[in-house]
């Protein structure tokens, strides 16, 4: 295919207004129904459109403008350009034929997707009565790439157990379907998992939509992830931090016991290896950090002892704070 810029007839420091007056005059001359007897009125009009669909966007005409992209709207490659790496030719150009039914396309892609026709059909609309390629069925009704259907969106509250292993959910969807959705292992909290084909049906015979379920994972009754890592708070007794002993502490695999060192101070943190959340290289760790609760109601035994060790045993802990 020629330079786009050539096609349209601009320079290279056109405008993108400029870019699509050239466009909307060309498109009138060389429209297939204003010239009937030109067996190459078709193939030129193609041209036209193909040029617009990378000068009329700014995106594509940065990357061609960049070479990133050529005439056609494929990467530039290495090697032998445009050349279809199994022999198959130009994979990336986009043919057009003319019928009863107007232009359709065929062959290939051009790389671009659909945006271009976006902007082609808004000018349309505004050459042909406010009707864009529907002015007339019988010529426009293939005009562009069919549409896709509209997205639908969900939600799905999981257990951090599951986000942590994976699972599987069934979600009713806003168009009716249900659907069974499968969790990923390691999934966070706001991430969204997509459904190929699962949204509402396009009313121009186009793909359907896709679903978009976003997942939500619901506060641990204990655990809290701080990133992979997960952190606890473990009550004990006073006893048990000054004689220390054997607690049982909540993981996501199940209880495991916790060994607490005699003397142990209320706020110390026991680190438990690989009992976190999955990560590529592995699982994060659990941080349990033991807090010392004092028996309900007043022990006047104990009240008796903390009285006699005040007076024959004080410390001061904060005593490098002042």
């Amino acid at each position: 295919m020629r330079d786009p810029y050539e096609v349209l007839g601009v320079p290279r420091t056109a405008t993108q207004d400029e870019v699509k007056k050239a466009f909307r005059k060309q498109a009138k001359n060389l429209h297939p129904d204003a010239n009937k007897n030109d067996p190459k009125a078709a193939v030129k009009f193609a041209e036209l459109n193909a040029a617009y669909e990378i000068l009329g966007e700014d995106d594509k005409r940065k990357a061609f403008d960049r070479g990133e992209i050529d005439a056609e709207g494929k990467p530039r490659f290495r090697g032998f350009e445009g050349a279809h790496p199994g022999g198959g030719g130009f994979e990336g150009f986009q043919t057009f034929t003319w019928g009863p039914e107007g232009v359709r396309r065929g062959g290939g892609g051009s790389g671009g997707g659909g945006a271009g026709f976006s902007g082609l059909d808004e000018i349309l609309k505004n050459m042909f009565g406010g009707q864009g390629r529907h002015a007339d069925s019988s010529q426009f009704e293939d005009f562009a790439p069919r549409r896709r259907g509209q997205d639908v969106a969900a939600q799905v509250t999981i257990s951090l157990a599951e986000a942590a292993k994976g699972g599987s959910r069934r979600v009713h969807l806003p168009n009716g379907k249900e659907v069974e959705v499968k969790i990923p292992a390691g999934l966070t909290d706001g991430q969204q998992i997509r459904l190929r084909g699962q949204g509402f049906a396009s009313p121009g015979g186009g793909p359907a939509g896709d679903a978009l379920i976003t997942v939500n994972v619901a506060p641990h009754p204990y655990l809290k992830p701080e990133g992979a890592n997960l952190r606890v708070e473990v009550p004990i007794t006073l006893y048990e931090a000054v004689l220390g002993g054997k607690v049982r502490v909540p993981t996501l695999d199940g209880a495991v016991e916790l060994a607490i060192p005699a003397g142990t101070s209320a706020g110390r943190t026991f680190r438990l290896k690989g009992k976190g959340l999955p990560t590529k290289g592995g699982r994060g760790d659990l941080y349990a950090g033991v807090r010392v609760v004092l028996p309900d109601g007043s022990d006047p035994e104990l009240d008796e002892l903390m009285r006699k060790w005040r007076s024959e045993k004080p410390y001061d802990p904060r005593k490098d704070m002042t």
